[in-house]
């Protein structure tokens, strides 16, 4: 016997007075709800005492969980490597943009440095030829031009005469 129907109350929520039938339709009627009741009550007892279901259930729900779990886990991870992946590559450009920033410093650099040699150069040639032309005696005066205007085998012929120089002070003759 169910508590319901200890406490006096039939199994569909009545009072024990309303448990006589008012005719047979009415009876069936009720004995179909005590059925199903009592149908839903065994159900539930024998699910109670399915241990071997319910652990299945649990771990189906458990692996469920793990999957999600795996799933979320491999976003995340997929995540973070983008997030790495786009930090060293916003790291790379800016090193880039660094070192082309100071390539260009020490070309505009260089190429000053270039030009005020080049100017430095120039002038001194000039004022190497007026030299030549006004301060050198006449008769070196065309030597000194040559080798201003064509300096390198000027500058060969001097290292030339510069080791025979050398050569003769080194080793006199006897």
């Amino acid at each position: 016997m169910t508590d319901k129907a200890a406490q006096g109350q039939q199994p569909g929520g009545g009072a024990a007075e309303e448990i006589g039938a008012k005719g047979p339709d009415e009876l069936r009627r009720q004995i179909e709800r005590t059925r199903s009741e009592l149908g839903d009550t065994v159900e539930e007892l024998a699910e109670k005492m399915d241990v071997k279901g319910r652990a299945r259930a649990r771990a189906a729900d458990l692996r469920d969980k793990a999957g999600a779990m795996t799933v979320q886990l491999r976003s995340s991870a997929a995540h973070a490597g983008h997030v790495v992946q786009e930090r060293a590559s916003h790291a790379g450009h800016a090193v880039q943009e660094r070192a082309s920033h100071a390539g260009h410093l020490v070309q505009d650099k260089a190429s000053r440095t270039g030009h005020t040699a080049q100017d430095t150069v120039t002038r001194t040639g000039h004022t190497l030829e007026h030299r030549a032309e006004h301060g050198v005696p006449w008769p070196a005066r065309p030597v000194v031009q040559a080798a201003i205007r064509h300096p390198r085998p000027a500058l060969a012929i001097g290292a030339a005469v510069g080791l025979v120089v050398v050569v003769a002070w080194r080793y006199p003759r006897r």
